[in-house]
């Protein structure tokens, strides 16, 4: 009896040392994962801070492109790799008009039915009247649709503020989110400006030269040439009422910096920031950063990584980390 009682002992210590081991095992991995999620976090940030450097170089030419170009920084065991956009290169949805936003729904072949009422929900949702636009939205049809609002006939304040359309969705609002602004001010598109993605909705923009002058425009960044224009056609190019050639609204950007690590941890981040005035700065006696930050978030969705092949086409330039250091 003494010898069994000594065995299911041992048996029970057996049990209990390898639950702790398999414990602490799993405990150490978590604390390793939150550890290299956070330095990736922190090197995603420095991406940022390098990029806002990069967009106070001097020599136009050289200075970091908010047209959708992707830069990346190479360092011992970490890539950081940065895209830029320019919120003037997106469809503002507080001044677009009717055959821009009808474009951008037509982007999404899902809505295609849903195009006139969507359109006509957003132009009732800013404007600053009750008048109900054909196939449109006003407090009656919120109210009769089971909703506890009604549009605020003012001008959106964020692209999240979208989804309270009536029609509008979480899924067709991730799809949209990535070409609309609230920040341009602008009724048109700056095409040097504009990533591929927003080019091919356009109207009036001829399709077929989008290829020919995305392969130019990323030519000219990697050489340190100035962006060219966008090539005319009969029927199509800077004529188009939906197309700036100009930089108008270009003072706001969407820096979108992703650090991939050794073991393949990562971390993406999304920042609106907005340059400072020149002016304004020098008006003052204290320190001033040439930016500001209106949104910053940590994007948890891996279907927006910026290592993937459909990114590398969009890589212009790879730095190495030293190149920073001073």
């Amino acid at each position: 009896m003494a010898l069994v009682l000594v065995l299911w002992v041992i048996s029970l210590l057996t049990i209990m040392a390898g639950s702790f081991a398999l414990s602490m095992r799993r405990e150490a991995s978590i604390t390793a994962g939150i550890k290299n999620n956070a330095q990736a976090l922190a090197v995603a940030e420095s991406g940022i801070a390098i990029a806002e450097l990069m967009l106070l170089n001097p020599d136009q030419n050289q200075r970091w492109r908010a047209d959708g170009s992707i830069y990346e920084i190479i360092a011992t065991d970490t890539k950081v790799r940065v895209r830029l956009l320019s919120e003037a290169g997106k469809v503002d949805i507080n001044k677009a008009d009717q055959v821009l936003l009808e474009a951008l729904m037509s982007s999404v072949p899902s809505v295609a039915e849903q195009k006139s009422t969507l359109v006509a929900g957003i132009l009732d949702w800013r404007d600053a009247d009750d008048l109900v636009h054909t196939e449109g939205a006003e407090k009656n049809e919120y109210k009769a649709a089971g909703l506890s609002y009604q549009p605020r006939n003012k001008p959106f304040q964020s692209l999240e503020e979208l989804q309270l359309v009536l029609g509008m969705n979480e899924a067709l609002f991730l799809q949209l989110e990535p070409l609309i602004t609230v920040y341009s001010g602008q009724p048109t598109v700056s095409v040097q400006q504009a990533a591929k993605e927003v080019l091919q909705i356009i109207p009036g923009l001829d399709t077929s030269l989008i290829e020919a002058y995305m392969t130019a425009r990323i030519d000219s960044a990697i050489n340190d040439l100035a962006t060219p224009l966008f090539p005319s056609s009969s029927d199509s190019g800077l004529a188009s009422a939906n197309v700036q050639p100009t930089t108008l609204g270009s003072n706001v950007l969407t820096l979108v910096s992703e650090a991939l690590l050794h073991d393949k941890s990562s971390a993406i981040i999304c920042v609106v920031i907005k340059k400072v005035d020149p002016v304004a700065m020098q008006s003052t006696t204290s320190p001033q950063n040439p930016f500001q930050v209106l949104k910053w978030q940590q994007v948890t969705t891996h279907n927006r990584s910026l290592f993937v092949d459909a990114m590398n086409k969009l890589l212009v330039k790879q730095y190495a980390e030293p190149e920073f250091n001073h």
